[in-house]
C-alpha cells in the first residue's frame, strides 16, 4: 500500500517538557521533539481514501480505504521489529465512554446573525470557511499517564505527537489545521489537581494553564491527557464556545484506549466543544454520511467502537455560526515555521527558511506560480500562496483581506509588502460594542438579551433586576453564581447579581436549547401590588459539568461593568480608557493595544494625515487614493476651533469692509453734495438739541464730539471711532430718509462685525 502524499503537521516551535516539580515556574528538562515522522495522505489508485499514518517507532496509523477502517501498528514482537499487524476498526480496543456533555442543545449560545447591528450586516463576511484556521495546539500528559506509558519520557511523547497527528487530520475537513506547538509531561508530579472528578480536573487544569502555562508559552488551545479513570461514564469534557479564551479554552481527556487513536478522537470531540460544536442528537436531524454501525460522527454523544473520524452538517452548521459570532479569534494567523523537526523538506505544503514556495508534491500541486519540485518561484512571480497574493502577485497595500466579522471585531488589509493577511485583531476588552448596548471580550459582544433569545427563542428580553436579585441570592441549582472551590452552589451579592443565571421574560413556552432543559420561572410580589414573572433555566447536567444557563462572560452588568469571573467589574481593569486616549480621538484601541485609525489617519497614534488601520491590521485605504488632506483636518480639535474663528472672523471683516466702503461713498457723496442746504442741515444736528416727543431716530455719530465746522469740499473721509445711538428730532430735508437708513445700515453691519470678531 503506498502513500501518495504526505505532510508532516508538527510546528517548528513544538518541545516535550518533563521533570518539572509541582509549581515550578521553569522545567528541569526540556527534550527538542525533532522526528518527522507524522504524515497525511491517501492510497494511490483510490481517490477517496485517506491516510494518516507515524513512522517513528515502527508503521502505526489508520487507514480509511472505500467504506472500511484499518488499524495500522506494530506487533509487539521484540525479536521482529519489523512484524506489523493490519485489522479492522472495529477490533480496536476501545472502551466505550461519553463526552462530559451529556445534554442536547440544538444551538446553545449561537448568535442569529439577523440581530447583528445594521452597519456590519452590510459588511462582506468573513470568508471563514474557505480561510484556513491554525489552532495552535499545547498536549500536557499528567503523571499518571507518563506512569501507563512505563514512565518513558519518550514513548510519552510519541503518543502526544501521535494524537495530534490524528486530530489534526480530522480537521483538515474543516478547513482547520490543528499545529503541535508544544507537549509537557509531568514526569515529576502533577502541576494541578487530578482527580477522578473530572470537573475539578477540568477547572484546576484550565487555571492552571491560564496563570502558569499561557504566560510562559503563547498558544490558542491547551488540552490534558489523563491516566486517571474519571468516574462515571465521562471520558473527556471541554467548556464551549471558549476557543481562543484565556480563562478556558482547553479540555481534559481520559486516555481510555490503548492505541492513541482513541484519545484522539476524544480529543477532538472536547476541541470542537471549544469550537461551539454541539452533540449531534436525533432531534436535531444531523447529517453523517458514516452511518452508526460504522462509528458515526466525532460530536455523538457517547463513542464506543468503530470509532469516529468523520464531523456531521450539524458541526460544520455550529462551527460555521461560532466563526461568524466571532469564537476563534486566535485563529487567522499562520503559527511560525521555520525547519520542520528532521529536516526541512521541500513538498511538504509548509513554508520553510529557504523556501519560496511550497505546494506539496509535484503531482498534486495545482500552484500555478510555483515550482513543486524546487519549491521556488516561477517566472516573474512574486508570491504563490495567501489571501494578498494573486495571480502570482502581490495586492496593492489597503486592499481588504479579512473583513470584520461582528459588532467587536475589525477588518485586516494587505499591507503590499506580505502575500499573507495579518493576524486578526479585534476590539479591545472593555470597549463599547458598536451600535450594541454592551461591552467587548475576546472580540465577542455578549448581552443578557442575547442569552435569552438564545434560551427562549424571538421574543424573550431580560427581566428586570429585581428577578436577577432574588433568584440568585439563593446559592441552590436555580439561582446562583457558580461553584466554590468545594463545588457547592455559591450565592450571588447584590452587586454580583446579574452575572448569576440568567433570567429572562416572554419568548417560548419552553426553553429552546434542548431536551433535557426545563423551565425554572419564579413569580416576585411587589410592594405596591402585582407580582413580576422571572424565568430561568436548568439543564439536567449532573454535577461534572459547567452550568450553560449563567451568564457568559464578558456580558454588560451595568454602566461600564461587564461579568467576569462570576463578578460584575469595571471596565477599567482592562485599562481600555487610558488605550484609548492614545488615538487622539481619531481610531479604536485593539486587542494588542494599538491604534486602529480612521481612514485619513496614520498609526500609531492616529495624529498625522495617512491611510488609517493599525501597526497590525495593514492600511485601511489603497495606497493610490490618497489625497492630501487639507491643514485643517490635521490640527487638534483645539487647534481648529481657533482656526475656524479666525478664519469667520477674517471672511466677515472683508465683507463688512465693502459694505462699509460701498455705504461710505454713498454717505460722502450725500454729505459733499452740491446741495448746500443738504450740508447745512447735516450741520444743525446737535448733541443737546432737545427732541420733539414722540419721534426718535439713530444716526451716526463721532465721539469724543467735536465742533461742527465747516469741512473742504476735498477733504470727505470720516474715521467711525464709536458707536452711540440718541433720539433726535426729525429733520425738513428730503434726503433724510435715505440719510437715516444709510446710518443704520452702517451701525448694524458694524455691531455684527465687532461681535463676530469677539467670538
Amino acid at each position: 500500500m503506498l502513500i501518495r502524499s504526505m505532510h508532516a503537521v508538527l510546528s517548528s516551535k513544538s518541545e516535550a517538557l518533563s521533570g518539572a516539580p509541582a509549581g515550578s515556574e521553569h522545567p528541569e528538562h526540556i527534550f527538542c521533539f525533532q522526528v518527522n515522522c507524522y504524515y497525511h495522505g491517501e492510497v494511490k489508485g483510490h481517490a477517496t481514501s485517506d491516510v494518516s499514518l507515524s513512522t517513528c517507532a515502527g508503521l502505526r496509523g489508520l487507514i480509511t480505504l472505500e467504506d472500511k477502517m484499518f488499524v495500522l501498528e506494530p506487533a509487539g514482537e521484540p525479536t521482529n521489529a519489523s512484524l506489523h499487524r493490519i485489522y479492522r476498526a472495529e477490533h480496536l480496543n476501545l472502551s466505550q465512554g461519553s463526552c462530559g456533555h451529556d445534554f442536547n442543545i440544538s444551538h446553545l449560545f449561537m448568535g442569529d446573525t439577523d440581530n447583528i447591528p445594521e452597519p456590519f450586516r452590510n459588511r462582506h463576511r468573513r470568508h471563514a470557511q474557505s480561510t484556513t484556521k491554525y489552532v495552535e495546539l499545547i498536549i500536557v500528559a499528567d503523571n499518571r499517564e507518563f506512569q501507563k506509558q512505563g514512565k518513558d519520557v519518550e514513548k510519552v511523547k510519541q503518543r502526544l505527537a501521535e494524537i495530534a497527528n490524528y486530530v489534526d487530520k480530522f480537521y483538515r475537513a474543516l478547513n482547520i489545521r490543528v499545529a503541535l506547538v508544544g507537549m509537557e509531561v509531568w514526569s515529576d508530579s502533577d502541576k494541578c489537581a487530578v482527580t477522578q472528578d473530572p470537573f475539578t480536573t477540568l477547572h484546576e487544569f484550565l487555571d492552571w494553564r491560564k496563570l502558569k502555562l499561557l504566560p510562559q508559552r503563547p498558544h490558542d488551545n491547551a488540552q490534558l491527557i489523563s491516566g486517571v479513570y474519571f468516574q462515571g461514564t465521562t471520558i473527556g469534557m471541554a467548556p464551549i464556545m471558549s476557543m481562543c479564551t484565556a480563562e478556558q479554552s482547553g479540555g481534559i481527556v481520559m486516555d481510555h484506549s490503548d492505541n492513541p487513536l482513541g484519545a484522539a478522537v476524544t480529543l477532538a470531540h472536547e476541541l470542537g466543544h471549544n469550537f461551539g460544536m454541539n452533540h449531534d442528537t436525533p432531534e436535531r436531524g444531523c447529517s453523517c454520511w458514516v452511518t452508526a454501525d460504522r462509528g458515526g460522527c466525532i460530536m455523538t454523544p457517547s463513542t464506543g467502537y468503530p470509532f469516529p473520524t468523520v464531523f456531521s452538517s450539524c458541526s460544520k452548521k455550529d462551527l460555521a455560526s461560532s466563526l461568524e459570532k466571532g469564537v476563534g479569534m486566535c485563529l487567522f494567523n499562520l503559527p511560525e515555521i521555520k525547519v520542520l523537526y528532521g529536516g526541512q523538506k521541500c513538498g511538504n505544503g509548509y513554508l520553510e527558511e529557504g523556501e519560496e514556495c511550497d505546494c506539496g508534491e509535484l503531482e498534486e500541486c495545482m500552484n500555478p506560480c510555483c515550482n513543486a519540485t524546487m519549491c521556488t518561484l516561477k517566472g516573474d512571480a512574486v508570491c504563490a500562496h495567501g489571501q494578498c497574493c494573486e495571480n502570482c502577485q502581490l495586492k496593492p497595500a489597503g486592499t481588504p483581506c479579512r473583513d470584520s466579522s461582528n459588532s467587536c471585531d475589525l477588518p485586516e488589509f494587505c499591507t503590499g509588502a506580505n502575500p499573507h493577511c495579518p493576524a486578526n485583531v479585534y476590539l479591545h476588552d472593555g470597549h463599547a460594542c458598536h451600535n450594541v448596548d454592551g461591552y467587548c471580550y475576546n472580540g465577542i459582544c455578549q448581552t443578557h438579551e442575547q442569552q435569552c433569545v438564545t434560551l427562549w427563542g424571538q421574543g424573550a428580553k431580560p427581566a428586570p433586576g429585581i428577578c436577577f436579585q432574588r433568584v440568585n441570592s439563593a446559592g441552590d441549582p436555580y439561582g446562583n453564581c457558580g461553584k466554590d472551590s468545594k463545588g457547592s452552589f455559591a450565592k450571588c451579592e447584590e452587586r454580583d447579581a446579574k452575572c448569576g443565571k440568567i433570567q429572562c421574560q416572554g419568548g417560548a413556552n419552553r426553553p429552546v436549547i434542548g431536551t433535557n432543559a426545563v423551565s425554572i420561572e419564579t413569580n416576585i410580589p411587589l410592594k405596591e401590588g402585582g407580582r413580576i414573572l422571572c424565568r430561568g433555566t436548568h439543564v439536567y447536567l449532573g454535577d461534572d459539568m459547567p452550568d450553560p444557563g449563567l451568564v457568559l462572560t464578558g456580558t454588560k452588568c451595568g454602566d461600564s461593568m461587564l461579568c467576569l469571573n462570576r463578578q460584575c467589574q469595571n471596565v477599567s481593569i482592562f485599562s481600555v480608557h487610558d488605550c484609548a486616549e492614545k488615538c487622539n480621538g481619531r481610531g479604536v484601541c485593539n486587542n494588542n493595544k494599538n491604534c486602529h485609525c480612521e481612514a485619513h489617519w496614520s498609526p500609531p497614534f492616529c495624529d498625522k494625515a495617512g491611510f488609517g488601520g493599525s501597526l497590525d491590521s495593514g492600511p485601511v485605504r489603497l495606497a493610490g487614493t490618497f489625497k492630501q488632506v487639507p491643514l485643517i483636518q490635521v490640527m487638534s480639535a483645539e487647534q481648529r476651533s481657533v482656526a475656524v474663528g479666525v478664519l469667520v472672523a477674517f471672511l466677515c471683516l472683508v465683507g463688512v469692509g465693502l459694505i462699509i466702503y460701498i455705504k461710505r461713498k454713498t454717505l460722502v457723496g450725500l454729505i459733499f453734495a452740491n446741495n448746500k442746504s443738504t450740508i447745512e442741515k447735516l450741520r444743525s444736528v446737535g448733541l443737546n438739541r432737545p427732541a420733539s416727543p414722540g419721534h426718535s431716530h439713530l444716526v451716526c455719530r463721532n465721539s469724543p464730539p467735536q465742533p461742527s465746522t465747516a469741512k473742504p469740499h476735498s477733504t470727505g473721509i470720516y474715521k467711525v471711532h464709536d458707536i452711540t445711538f440718541q433720539s433726535l428730532p426729525p429733520t425738513k430735508s428730503p434726503n433724510s430718509d435715505h440719510q437715516h437708513k444709510t446710518c443704520i445700515s452702517l451701525n448694524v453691519f458694524i455691531v455684527l462685525y465687532i461681535l463676530i470678531s469677539r467670538n
